[in-house]
């Protein structure tokens, strides 16, 4: 079946089956290859795109529930105001060290700048708390969201 999406402000087709999970077809419909393959049950974050703003896991969403939601990947989080602010403190502070991790890692930290736009240590805790980084950068993840927000850490 045909799906009409708003990917990154573009209208796009994928012809998919329902069921398909989005992360398929942003990267294999739609080669968006920015959003990354992790664990594929929601737990890790690798995948993580905005639905309306609000974070999804890409691998356990499937096409069908995505019906007119604007989608945000990686690719289109620099055309947002504070999804340029979070890369820019990204590479300021030197943030990714494998980089895997990290296309998911920004657009949590988008999502939650954009809801929170002075979050607490607690609140950067509890919005990131569903994004895993294997090399353990979790320390320059915060500096760079509290960068981010105006907020040297």
């Amino acid at each position: 079946m045909a799906y009409e999406l708003n990917v990154n402000g573009k209208a796009m087709t994928a012809d998919v089956d329902a069921d398909t999970p989005l992360l398929w077809v942003l990267r294999d419909t739609l080669g968006l290859v920015g959003t990354k393959f992790g664990c594929g049950i929601a737990q890790c974050g690798a995948c993580t795109v905005h639905a309306d703003g609000a974070p999804i896991r890409a691998c356990v969403t499937p096409v069908e529930a995505i019906g007119a939601a604007q989608i945000t990947t990686i690719e289109g989080a620099s055309a947002l105001e504070v999804g340029a602010r979070v890369q820019k403190a990204w590479s300021e502070l030197d943030v990714a060290q494998c980089g895997y991790c990290q296309p998911g890692q920004i657009m949590s930290a988008t999502a939650l700048l954009a809801e929170n736009p002075t979050p607490s240590d607690a609140d950067i805790d509890a919005a990131m708390a569903g994004n895993i980084c294997r090399c353990a950068t979790y320390v320059r993840i915060r500096a760079a969201i509290k960068r981010a927000a105006g907020q040297e850490a």
